[in-house]
Protein backbone atom coordinates (compact mmCIF):
# COMPACT_ATOMS: atom_id res chain seq x y z
CA UNK A 1 0.00 0.00 0.00
CA UNK A 2 2.73 2.60 0.74
CA UNK A 3 4.20 1.91 -2.71
CA UNK A 4 0.78 2.36 -4.37
CA UNK A 5 0.26 5.66 -2.57
CA UNK A 6 3.70 6.80 -3.75
CA UNK A 7 2.80 5.99 -7.38
CA UNK A 8 -0.49 7.88 -7.07
CA UNK A 9 1.23 10.89 -5.52
CA UNK A 10 3.92 10.96 -8.22
CA UNK A 11 1.29 10.71 -10.95
CA UNK A 12 -0.68 13.53 -9.37
CA UNK A 13 2.44 15.67 -9.11
CA UNK A 14 3.21 15.06 -12.79
CA UNK A 15 -0.30 16.08 -13.81
CA UNK A 16 -0.08 19.18 -11.61
CA UNK A 17 3.30 20.10 -13.15
CA UNK A 18 1.92 19.69 -16.69
CA UNK A 19 -1.06 21.82 -15.79
CA UNK A 20 1.20 24.46 -14.29
CA UNK A 21 3.36 24.49 -17.42
CA UNK A 22 0.27 24.86 -19.64
CA UNK A 23 -0.97 27.75 -17.52
CA UNK A 24 2.46 29.37 -17.62
CA UNK A 25 2.60 29.02 -21.42
CA UNK A 26 -0.85 30.61 -21.70
CA UNK A 27 0.25 33.52 -19.49
CA UNK A 28 3.48 34.00 -21.45
CA UNK A 29 1.65 33.82 -24.76
CA UNK A 30 -0.80 36.47 -23.63
CA UNK A 31 1.92 38.81 -22.42
CA UNK A 32 2.51 41.91 -24.59
CA UNK A 33 6.24 41.48 -24.00
CA UNK A 34 6.33 38.00 -25.49
CA UNK A 35 7.95 37.90 -28.99
CA UNK A 36 5.41 37.38 -31.74
CA UNK A 37 6.07 34.05 -33.54
CA UNK A 38 5.49 35.57 -37.00
CA UNK A 39 8.35 38.05 -36.59
CA UNK A 40 11.87 37.26 -37.71
CA UNK A 41 14.72 37.59 -35.28
CA UNK A 42 15.53 41.29 -34.74
CA UNK A 43 18.76 42.70 -36.11
CA UNK A 44 19.72 43.58 -32.55
CA UNK A 45 19.26 39.99 -31.40
CA UNK A 46 21.61 37.01 -31.35
CA UNK A 47 22.26 37.14 -35.08
CA UNK A 48 23.49 40.74 -34.94
CA UNK A 49 25.70 40.04 -31.94
CA UNK A 50 27.06 36.91 -33.62
CA UNK A 51 28.04 38.86 -36.74
CA UNK A 52 29.73 41.47 -34.56
CA UNK A 53 31.55 38.77 -32.57
CA UNK A 54 32.71 37.07 -35.77
CA UNK A 55 34.47 40.26 -36.87
CA UNK A 56 36.02 40.95 -33.44
CA UNK A 57 39.73 40.46 -32.76
CA UNK A 58 41.90 40.87 -29.70
CA UNK A 59 45.00 42.91 -30.46
CA UNK A 60 48.03 44.17 -28.56
CA UNK A 61 49.20 47.76 -28.59
CA UNK A 62 52.70 46.81 -29.67
CA UNK A 63 54.01 50.30 -30.32
CA UNK A 64 52.96 53.85 -29.54
CA UNK A 65 54.57 56.86 -31.21
CA UNK A 66 53.72 60.50 -31.92
CA UNK A 67 53.87 61.48 -35.62
CA UNK A 68 52.78 65.07 -34.85
CA UNK A 69 51.83 67.35 -31.98
CA UNK A 70 48.66 66.11 -30.31
CA UNK A 71 48.59 62.87 -32.34
CA UNK A 72 49.40 59.31 -31.23
CA UNK A 73 50.03 56.43 -33.60
CA UNK A 74 49.26 52.90 -32.44
CA UNK A 75 50.55 49.70 -34.00
CA UNK A 76 48.02 46.96 -33.18
CA UNK A 77 49.32 43.42 -33.54
CA UNK A 78 47.26 40.26 -33.57
CA UNK A 79 46.89 36.86 -35.25
CA UNK A 80 44.82 36.28 -38.39
CA UNK A 81 43.97 39.93 -39.01
CA UNK A 82 41.71 40.31 -42.06
CA UNK A 83 43.16 42.02 -45.13
CA UNK A 84 42.18 45.61 -45.90
CA UNK A 85 42.32 48.14 -48.70
CA UNK A 86 43.00 51.90 -48.69
CA UNK A 87 40.13 53.86 -47.16
CA UNK A 88 39.17 51.16 -44.64
CA UNK A 89 38.61 51.74 -40.94
CA UNK A 90 38.24 49.63 -37.82
CA UNK A 91 36.05 49.92 -34.74
CA UNK A 92 38.12 50.21 -31.57
CA UNK A 93 36.45 49.10 -28.32
CA UNK A 94 38.02 51.31 -25.67
CA UNK A 95 38.57 50.14 -22.07
CA UNK A 96 35.50 52.09 -20.94
CA UNK A 97 33.31 50.29 -23.50
CA UNK A 98 33.09 53.25 -25.88
CA UNK A 99 33.38 52.27 -29.55
CA UNK A 100 35.20 54.62 -31.91
CA UNK A 101 36.15 54.39 -35.58
CA UNK A 102 39.67 55.07 -36.84
CA UNK A 103 41.03 54.86 -40.37
CA UNK A 104 43.81 52.40 -41.13
CA UNK A 105 46.86 54.37 -42.21
CA UNK A 106 49.56 51.72 -42.40
CA UNK A 107 50.57 49.34 -45.19
CA UNK A 108 47.97 46.77 -46.34
CA UNK A 109 50.87 44.42 -47.06
CA UNK A 110 51.68 44.34 -43.32
CA UNK A 111 49.43 41.42 -42.44
CA UNK A 112 50.57 41.17 -38.81
CA UNK A 113 49.36 44.57 -37.63
CA UNK A 114 47.05 47.51 -38.17
CA UNK A 115 48.20 51.11 -37.74
CA UNK A 116 45.91 53.94 -36.65
CA UNK A 117 46.54 57.55 -35.64
CA UNK A 118 44.33 59.59 -33.33
CA UNK A 119 44.36 63.32 -32.67
CA UNK A 120 43.40 64.52 -29.20
CA UNK A 121 40.16 66.51 -29.42
CA UNK A 122 39.74 68.57 -26.26
CA UNK A 123 36.06 69.32 -26.83
CA UNK A 124 35.21 65.90 -28.28
CA UNK A 125 33.10 63.10 -26.85
CA UNK A 126 35.87 61.47 -24.82
CA UNK A 127 37.13 58.78 -27.17
CA UNK A 128 40.33 60.48 -28.28
CA UNK A 129 41.21 61.46 -24.72
CA UNK A 130 40.77 57.88 -23.56
CA UNK A 131 43.07 56.67 -26.34
CA UNK A 132 45.73 59.21 -25.39
CA UNK A 133 45.50 58.56 -21.67
CA UNK A 134 44.86 54.81 -21.46
CA UNK A 135 46.12 52.99 -24.55
CA UNK A 136 49.81 52.46 -23.97
CA UNK A 137 52.21 49.78 -25.14
CA UNK A 138 51.21 46.40 -23.74
CA UNK A 139 47.47 47.15 -23.54
CA UNK A 140 45.08 44.61 -25.05
CA UNK A 141 41.90 45.79 -26.72
CA UNK A 142 39.15 44.51 -28.98
CA UNK A 143 38.75 45.75 -32.52
CA UNK A 144 36.09 45.01 -35.13
CA UNK A 145 36.24 45.09 -38.88
CA UNK A 146 37.82 46.34 -41.04
CA UNK A 147 35.06 47.98 -43.10
CA UNK A 148 35.42 50.30 -46.06
CA UNK A 149 32.93 53.06 -46.85
CA UNK A 150 35.62 55.14 -48.57
CA UNK A 151 37.15 52.80 -51.16
CA UNK A 152 39.68 53.77 -53.81
CA UNK A 153 38.03 53.19 -57.19
CA UNK A 154 39.67 52.86 -60.60
CA UNK A 155 39.93 56.19 -62.41
CA UNK A 156 42.18 57.83 -65.01
CA UNK A 157 42.99 60.69 -62.63
CA UNK A 158 42.65 61.55 -58.95
CA UNK A 159 42.66 64.58 -56.69
CA UNK A 160 43.24 64.07 -52.98
CA UNK A 161 42.54 66.80 -50.41
CA UNK A 162 43.31 66.10 -46.76
CA UNK A 163 43.03 68.31 -43.72
CA UNK A 164 44.91 67.51 -40.51
CA UNK A 165 44.17 64.03 -39.21
CA UNK A 166 42.15 63.52 -42.40
CA UNK A 167 45.42 62.33 -43.91
CA UNK A 168 44.92 58.89 -42.32
CA UNK A 169 42.56 57.30 -44.90
CA UNK A 170 44.04 59.31 -47.78
CA UNK A 171 47.73 58.44 -47.35
CA UNK A 172 47.32 54.70 -48.17
CA UNK A 173 45.40 55.73 -51.32
CA UNK A 174 48.20 58.04 -52.45
CA UNK A 175 50.78 55.35 -51.78
CA UNK A 176 48.79 52.88 -53.90
CA UNK A 177 48.21 55.27 -56.80
CA UNK A 178 51.82 56.44 -56.73
CA UNK A 179 53.12 52.85 -56.73
CA UNK A 180 50.83 51.80 -59.58
CA UNK A 181 51.97 54.71 -61.74
CA UNK A 182 49.06 54.33 -64.15
CA UNK A 183 46.98 57.41 -63.28
CA UNK A 184 47.53 61.14 -62.94
CA UNK A 185 47.09 62.44 -59.40
CA UNK A 186 47.44 65.52 -57.29
CA UNK A 187 47.29 65.89 -53.53
CA UNK A 188 46.87 68.92 -51.28
CA UNK A 189 47.49 68.39 -47.57
CA UNK A 190 46.68 71.28 -45.24
CA UNK A 191 46.63 71.87 -41.49
CA UNK A 192 46.89 74.56 -38.83
CA UNK A 193 50.69 74.37 -38.87
CA UNK A 194 53.17 71.80 -40.08
CA UNK A 195 54.04 70.55 -36.58
CA UNK A 196 50.44 69.37 -36.13
CA UNK A 197 50.26 67.55 -39.50
CA UNK A 198 51.08 63.83 -39.20
CA UNK A 199 52.91 62.16 -42.08
CA UNK A 200 53.63 65.49 -43.78
CA UNK A 201 57.20 64.45 -44.59
CA UNK A 202 56.13 61.18 -46.22
CA UNK A 203 53.31 62.85 -48.15
CA UNK A 204 55.73 65.52 -49.37
CA UNK A 205 58.21 62.92 -50.60
CA UNK A 206 55.43 61.25 -52.59
CA UNK A 207 54.71 64.57 -54.29
CA UNK A 208 51.91 66.05 -52.22
CA UNK A 209 51.58 69.83 -51.78
CA UNK A 210 51.99 70.54 -48.07
CA UNK A 211 50.20 73.79 -47.24
CA UNK A 212 49.98 74.82 -43.57
CA UNK A 213 47.10 77.24 -43.20
CA UNK A 214 44.29 77.82 -45.63
CA UNK A 215 44.89 76.02 -48.95
CA UNK A 216 44.37 77.48 -52.42
CA UNK A 217 41.83 75.17 -54.03
CA UNK A 218 41.16 77.25 -57.13
CA UNK A 219 42.63 74.52 -59.31
CA UNK A 220 39.59 72.36 -58.56
CA UNK A 221 37.56 74.40 -61.07
CA UNK A 222 39.68 72.84 -63.80
CA UNK A 223 39.49 69.20 -62.70
CA UNK A 224 38.88 67.21 -65.90
CA UNK A 225 35.87 64.96 -66.39
CA UNK A 226 36.48 61.39 -65.27
CA UNK A 227 38.61 62.39 -62.30
CA UNK A 228 37.64 61.24 -58.82
CA UNK A 229 38.17 63.68 -55.96
CA UNK A 230 38.73 62.33 -52.45
CA UNK A 231 38.51 64.60 -49.43
CA UNK A 232 38.81 63.96 -45.70
CA UNK A 233 39.07 66.63 -43.05
CA UNK A 234 37.00 69.21 -41.19
CA UNK A 235 33.49 69.90 -42.44
CA UNK A 236 34.47 73.38 -43.64
CA UNK A 237 37.18 71.94 -45.88
CA UNK A 238 34.82 69.40 -47.40
CA UNK A 239 32.23 72.10 -48.04
CA UNK A 240 34.84 74.25 -49.77
CA UNK A 241 35.93 71.38 -52.00
CA UNK A 242 32.34 70.58 -52.95
CA UNK A 243 31.64 74.21 -53.85
CA UNK A 244 34.81 74.55 -55.93
CA UNK A 245 34.25 71.48 -58.10
CA UNK A 246 32.53 71.82 -61.49
CA UNK A 247 29.17 70.14 -61.82
CA UNK A 248 29.36 66.47 -62.67
CA UNK A 249 32.72 65.75 -61.01
CA UNK A 250 32.74 62.80 -58.63
CA UNK A 251 33.47 63.75 -55.02
CA UNK A 252 33.96 61.19 -52.25
CA UNK A 253 34.30 62.30 -48.63
CA UNK A 254 35.05 60.67 -45.30
CA UNK A 255 33.62 62.40 -42.21
CA UNK A 256 34.97 62.50 -38.67
CA UNK A 257 31.55 63.32 -37.27
CA UNK A 258 27.99 62.96 -38.45
CA UNK A 259 26.72 65.49 -40.96
CA UNK A 260 24.69 68.34 -39.50
CA UNK A 261 21.14 67.20 -38.94
CA UNK A 262 18.48 68.67 -41.17
CA UNK A 263 15.20 69.72 -39.58
CA UNK A 264 12.52 67.07 -39.25
CA UNK A 265 9.10 66.79 -37.71
CA UNK A 266 7.85 64.65 -34.87
CA UNK A 267 6.65 61.11 -35.51
CA UNK A 268 5.59 57.96 -33.66
CA UNK A 269 7.55 54.74 -33.26
CA UNK A 270 5.75 51.51 -32.41
CA UNK A 271 7.86 48.96 -30.55
CA UNK A 272 6.15 45.85 -31.88
CA UNK A 273 7.61 43.22 -29.56
CA UNK A 274 7.12 45.33 -26.46
CA UNK A 275 3.63 46.47 -27.34
CA UNK A 276 4.47 50.12 -26.75
CA UNK A 277 4.46 53.33 -28.80
CA UNK A 278 6.69 56.35 -28.25
CA UNK A 279 6.66 59.84 -29.72
CA UNK A 280 9.92 61.17 -31.17
CA UNK A 281 9.95 65.00 -31.02
CA UNK A 282 11.66 66.99 -33.75
CA UNK A 283 14.61 67.78 -31.47
CA UNK A 284 15.24 64.26 -30.14
CA UNK A 285 16.62 61.04 -31.62
CA UNK A 286 14.74 57.78 -31.97
CA UNK A 287 17.35 56.24 -29.67
CA UNK A 288 16.66 58.74 -26.88
CA UNK A 289 12.90 58.25 -27.11
CA UNK A 290 13.13 54.46 -27.26
CA UNK A 291 15.51 54.22 -24.31
CA UNK A 292 12.96 55.93 -22.08
CA UNK A 293 10.80 52.81 -22.52
CA UNK A 294 13.57 50.24 -23.12
CA UNK A 295 16.67 51.46 -21.25
CA UNK A 296 18.72 48.39 -22.20
CA UNK A 297 18.72 49.11 -25.94
CA UNK A 298 22.44 49.19 -26.86
CA UNK A 299 24.24 52.20 -28.33
CA UNK A 300 27.72 53.69 -28.42
CA UNK A 301 28.79 56.46 -30.80
CA UNK A 302 25.37 58.20 -31.18
CA UNK A 303 26.58 59.60 -34.51
CA UNK A 304 25.74 56.87 -37.01
CA UNK A 305 29.21 55.36 -37.31
CA UNK A 306 29.52 52.22 -35.17
CA UNK A 307 26.31 50.28 -35.87
CA UNK A 308 25.66 49.30 -32.26
CA UNK A 309 22.09 50.65 -32.30
CA UNK A 310 21.04 49.06 -35.62
CA UNK A 311 17.41 47.89 -35.49
CA UNK A 312 15.07 46.14 -37.89
CA UNK A 313 12.26 48.30 -39.30
CA UNK A 314 9.01 46.43 -39.94
CA UNK A 315 6.95 49.31 -41.34
CA UNK A 316 7.47 52.93 -42.36
CA UNK A 317 9.78 54.95 -44.62
CA UNK A 318 13.26 55.52 -43.20
CA UNK A 319 15.20 58.77 -43.47
CA UNK A 320 18.73 57.32 -43.34
CA UNK A 321 21.32 59.71 -41.90
CA UNK A 322 24.13 57.33 -40.95
CA UNK A 323 27.62 56.98 -42.38
CA UNK A 324 27.83 53.20 -42.02
CA UNK A 325 25.14 50.99 -43.53
CA UNK A 326 25.33 49.67 -47.06
CA UNK A 327 22.36 49.99 -49.40
CA UNK A 328 21.47 46.36 -48.70
CA UNK A 329 21.60 46.91 -44.94
CA UNK A 330 19.45 50.03 -45.24
CA UNK A 331 16.68 47.97 -46.83
CA UNK A 332 14.75 47.17 -43.67
CA UNK A 333 16.99 48.44 -40.88
CA UNK A 334 18.26 51.73 -39.49
CA UNK A 335 20.64 53.23 -36.97
CA UNK A 336 18.24 54.75 -34.48
CA UNK A 337 20.81 57.16 -33.05
CA UNK A 338 20.68 59.43 -36.13
CA UNK A 339 18.15 58.18 -38.71
CA UNK A 340 14.53 59.25 -38.63
CA UNK A 341 11.16 58.73 -40.31
CA UNK A 342 10.10 60.33 -43.58
CA UNK A 343 6.46 60.05 -42.61
CA UNK A 344 4.48 59.95 -39.40
CA UNK A 345 5.13 56.43 -38.14
CA UNK A 346 7.77 53.70 -37.91
CA UNK A 347 7.45 50.18 -36.51
CA UNK A 348 10.60 48.69 -34.98
CA UNK A 349 11.25 45.07 -34.13
CA UNK A 350 11.77 45.84 -30.45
Amino acid sequence: MPRARTVVLLAGAALLARGTRRAMRRRIGASPLWPMPALEEPVSGRGHRARRAASAHRVLVAERTSPAEGVVQLRLEGPDLPPWEPGAHIDVVLPSGLVRQYSLCGDPADTDAYTIAIRLVDDGRGGSREVHERLHEGAEIEIRGPRNRFPLTDAPAYVFVAGGIGITPVLPMVRAVHAAGTAEWRMVYCGRERATMPYADEAGKLGAEITPGRPDLGFLAGVPAGSVVYCCGPQGLMDTVAEALPEGRELRVERFTAAAATPGGAFEVELRRSGRTVTVPADRSVLAAVREELPNVPYSCRQGFCGTCQQRVLEGEIDHRDELLTDAERDGSMLICVSRCRGERLVLDL
